[in-house]
């Protein structure tokens, strides 16, 4: 059924207590802190709105993370489902039937199938000497799934292939770099590489084992962007930009021009450098090269979606701003935005989130030449910090 209150967020708590704070025994893990609070899930409450759009998204309430699902609306929107996770969400992924997949950010050790209809969640905790990087997507017919990793032991990136209904990993292959990050399958072919092929993000940065995010030795960074085989994980391509200290880190793929976007992030030892920094690179199938520069953007992208009728939007929270680009990577304009930060799209709009809006403001635009809406804050207020990636739901 559906319903009619916009505060109707799930709860975790023990028996006996009040509020929504959950405290953590002595001699009870965290692992068993999650699935206790999975097993006590509220009746299925949820139902997608009769009219706008929803979206999946993962963020800060308080002292809570969460993922749920937002309804947009008009000029309005509220959460309509939501559930607490233990730590910061990064990556989302929506399966059809309406699982959500969320993934730990990294370094991250869980990974998580939530039904917002049932309320049902699957838990999976990655092997000690394993780390999720914060992204999951599924193959063609959803049987198996694909996790970004880091072996701890040799910092060397990872796509663990996972048994999709378990969510166990049958096998690993090299993503023949460091610190891989967001991975797609090409929706359709891209130069001489086939519709399926699976394009991973090697962000390059070196860190320490035992810290996981502490960066170290940035003059040995060597981000690349490759491409694999989906049925082995054999090599079929791999590119680098000419700027060492440009982190490969989100992808997106517009289909009006068969181009991949990616967004990149800056670490040069000079900051002024650093901050003229190109946000976006541009591959074809065959070359990858930076786009234009904009105005300066504090060299940081965020996220990345693209834009209807071809080109890209890039997030740029350090600047406050969203910029656009054309197909060629020609920079159209930027759009003034506090912390901006996760982008969605279709191929009639687009939507744009603020982490830190107490308001929950958002942007939604038709193309990058439509001057966008900004949303009302939700009814019965509340601070919610959107996390770094929403998506929209399975078709």
């Amino acid at each position: 059924m559906a319903i009619d209150s916009p505060r109707a967020e799930e709860r975790h708590q023990r028996p006996g207590t009040t509020g929504s704070a959950v405290f953590l025994d002595k001699g009870i893990s965290r692992r068993q802190l999650v699935l206790w609070a999975g097993g006590m899930s509220c009746p299925p409450v949820w139902a997608a709105p009769a009219q706008g759009t929803t979206l999946l998204a993962a963020w800060q309430q308080q002292d809570e993370q969460r993922i749920g699902l937002l309804a947009v609306s008009g000029a309005h929107w509220s959460v309509q489902r939501s559930l607490a996770v233990p730590t910061r969400a990064h990556g989302l992924w929506s399966e059809p039937g309406g699982g959500l997949l969320a993934v730990a950010r990294r370094p991250g050790d869980w990974l998580l199938r939530w039904h917002p209809r049932t309320g049902k969640t699957q838990w999976h905790w990655i092997d000690g000497d394993r780390r999720f990087n914060g992204h999951v997507i599924a193959g063609a017919g959803g049987a198996t799934l694909w996790t970004t990793e880091t072996d701890l032991d040799s910092a060397q990136g990872m796509l663990g292939v996972r048994e999709a209904q378990s969510l166990e990993k049958t096998d690993e292959w090299a993503t023949h770099g460091m610190d891989p990050h967001q991975l797609l399958a090409l929706p359709q072919p891209a130069g001489d590489l086939p519709a399926g092929t699976l394009m991973v993000a090697n962000g390059g940065i070196p860190t320490l084992p035992e810290t996981g995010r502490s960066k170290r030795a940035l003059n040995r960074m060597d981000s690349s962007l490759v491409a694999l085989d989906p049925a082995n994980g054999a090599l079929r391509g791999q590119w680098r930009l000419n700027d060492p200290h440009l982190s490969i880190r989100h992808l997106a793929w517009n289909p009006v021009s068969g181009t991949l976007g990616i967004a990149l992030q800056a670490e040069h030892p000079d900051k002024t450098v650093q901050h003229a920094a190109p946000v976006l690179a541009v591959w074809d199938g065959r070359t990858l090269r930076t786009a234009e520069p904009p105005p300066a953007l504090a060299g940081y992208g965020g996220d990345v979606c693209a834009l209807p009728g071809g080109g890209f939007a890039v997030s740029c929270p350090r600047a406050h701003r969203l910029a656009l680009f054309n197909a060629t990577g020609h920079c159209t304009g930027t759009i003034e935005h506090t912390e901006a930060y996760a982008l969605a799209a279709n191929r009639q709009q687009w939507w744009l989130a603020s982490s830190r809006s107490k308001a929950g403001l958002l942007h939604s635009g038709v193309s990058a030449n439509t001057p966008p809406r900004r949303q009302a804050q939700r009814p019965g207020g509340g601070a919610l910090q959107i996390d770094n990636h929403w998506v929209l739901p399975a078709v």
